[in-house]
C-alpha cells in the first residue's frame, strides 16, 4: 500500500514576494509571550468564575474559539498591537431559567472585580481588557441537546434593559474550528520554518534587553500550513481597507470558512492568499448577480450563519468584492515583478498597514545586512545576491498611519 499524502508546504523565506508577505503576518499576530499567557489566562478567568457561588458547579465547558481556536489571531489594530480572544463559557442548568440579558449581567457582575484594566459587556459577551492589550471575549451560552458536541445558544442583548430583539443565537464554534483544521492539514516545512522564525525573532527581542538571560521555552506550532497564513493576511487587509468604515466589515469567521473551502497544500503563500480572495470574490459575484446577499453558515450547523450581520446590503458585498479584485490584481503584478520594489512596498503598506509592513522591512533589511557580514548571503534562483533594497529598508519619518478598527470573531462590537 501506497503511504497517505502528507502534505510538506513550502517555506515562505524561500520566495523574495512571499517573505514580505509572512513577515507581514508575522507583525501582525499574536506574539510567541502573549501567545502564552493566553492559556493561564483562559483558566485564572474560570477558577474565578467557579469561586462565584452563582457559576459554582455551572460552568460546564471553558474553551477557546474563533481565531485562537484555529491559530489565526492577529492584532485588531492597525499600530497598537491590539489582541482579540474569544472563550465560550457552557454554562448548566441556573442558567437555563434566564433570559440573554440577564445571563450577560450575572457574568458581567462576576468579573466586574476581575484585576484587569476594564470589564466591558458587550452584546454578545463580556470583555476583559488586559493591561498588555490582550482582550478576553467571554461567551456565555447554552448547551443546545441533541445536536452535534458544543452547539450551544449565545446570548445576544444590548441592554441596559431587557427587549424584545433580545435572543439566543444558535452557534458551534467547537465543530467549526474542528471543521476547518480537518481541512487545513500540517504543512511541516512551512510550519516549522514559520515557527523557527518566530521564535528567533523572540529570542533576539529579549537578548537585547539586558535583564533577561533565558530565552522562554519553546512551543508548538501556532501556525500550521499556508492556507492559515494566508487568512492572517486578507483579515489584515480587511481591518486596514475598513479602517475608517463606521458599519459592519466582513466577519472574521466568514473569511475563515473561506479559508478552510480554499486551503491547498504545498501552494505558495502569494498563491494561496490569490486563491482565497478569489474563492470569496466568486461567491460575492454569484449572489449579486441573482440579487441576493452573500449567506455563509457554519458547514457542520446550518443555523449557526456567519453573515447574519454583514452584508447589510448586496452594495456592502460588492465593495468587499472590488477590495480582494485589488489585492489580487496587485500579488499577481508583484509576481510578474512589474513593480519596482519601492513601489511595491508603497503598495503593501496601503493594503496591510504603514507600521507593520515598515516593521517587516526593517527586519528583513537587519537579517540580509547580517547574513552578508557573516558570509551567509541568499540567493536568487537565478544566481543573484538577495539585499536589502531601497524600497524594502525606507521607513517614513512622519507617514500617515492607518489604524483598522476593534473587531471580534464574528464582526464588530456595537
Amino acid at each position: 500500500m501506497n503511504a497517505p499524502f502528507s502534505p510538506q508546504g513550502r517555506n515562505p523565506f524561500d520566495d523574495p514576494l512571499d517573505r514580505i508577505l509572512a513577515e507581514i503576518a508575522l507583525s501582525a499576530q499574536l506574539p510567541p509571550s502573549l501567545h502564552r499567557n493566553a492559556g493561564g489566562r483562559y483558566a485564572a478567568v474560570r477558577a474565578h468564575l467557579e469561586a462565584d457561588a452563582a457559576f459554582e458547579d455551572q460552568i460546564e465547558h471553558f474553551y477557546p474559539q474563533g481565531s485562537m481556536a484555529i491559530d489565526a489571531t492577529i492584532s485588531n489594530r492597525g499600530t497598537d498591537d491590539e489582541y482579540d480572544l474569544d472563550i465560550v463559557s457552557q454554562l448548566g442548568g441556573r442558567f437555563r431559567q434566564m433570559g440573554p440579558l440577564a445571563i450577560l449581567l450575572e457574568l458581567e457582575r462576576a468579573l466586574k472585580d476581575y484585576p484587569v484594566r476594564k470589564v466591558v459587556r458587550q452584546s454578545r459577551c463580556v470583555t476583559l481588557y488586559y493591561a498588555d492589550r490582550m482582550h478576553l471575549d467571554i461567551t456565555p451560552g447554552l448547551r443546545a441537546y441533541g445536536t452535534l458536541d458544543r452547539e450551544s445558544y449565545i446570548t445576544h442583548a444590548k441592554g441596559p434593559i431587557a427587549s424584545t430583539d433580545d435572543r439566543f443565537v444558535d452557534m458551534n464554534g467547537f465543530g467549526f474550528a474542528e471543521w476547518y483544521c480537518g481541512r487545513t492539514p500540517l504543512e511541516y516545512r512551512m510550519a516549522k520554518a514559520f515557527h523557527d522564525h518566530w521564535l528567533n525573532l523572540e529570542a533576539s527581542s529579549l537578548r537585547a534587553d539586558a535583564e533577561v538571560d533565558e530565552v522562554p521555552d519553546q512551543c508548538e506550532f501556532v501556525v500550521k500550513n499556508t492556507a492559515t497564513l494566508a487568512l492572517q493576511l486578507v483579515k489584515r487587509f480587511r481591518n486596514i481597507r475598513y479602517a475608517d468604515y463606521d458599519g459592519r466589515v466582513p466577519p472574521s469567521v466568514m473569511l475563515s470558512y473561506y479559508a478552510g473551502m480554499a486551503a491547498k497544500p504545498d501552494s505558495t503563500l502569494s498563491e494561496m492568499v490569490i486563491r482565497l480572495a478569489n474563492w470569496i470574490i466568486g461567491d460575492i459575484e454569484h449572489a449579486s448577480r441573482h440579487g441576493q446577499k452573500l449567506h455563509v453558515a457554519n458547514p457542520i450547523c446550518e443555523d449557526d450563519v456567519f453573515t447574519d450581520r454583514w452584508p447589510e446590503t448586496i452594495r456592502q458585498q460588492d465593495e468587499f468584492a472590488v477590495y480582494l479584485n485589488e489585492l489580487v490584481a496587485g500579488l499577481e503584478a508583484a509576481k510578474r515583478g512589474n513593480q519596482s520594489a519601492d513601489q511595491l512596498m508603497d503598495w503593501l503598506r496601503n493594503r496591510f498597514g504603514d507600521r507593520v509592513v515598515t516593521k517587516a522591512a526593517d527586519r528583513m533589511a537587519d537579517e540580509i545586512g547580517a547574513g552578508v557580514q557573516s558570509a551567509d548571503q541568499r540567493y536568487t534562483r537565478k544566481g543573484g545576491l538577495l539585499l536589502p533594497t531601497a524600497g524594502i529598508v525606507a521607513a517614513t519619518a512622519s507617514p500617515s498611519v492607518v489604524k483598522a478598527r476593534p473587531h471580534c470573531f464574528y464582526g464588530y462590537r456595537f
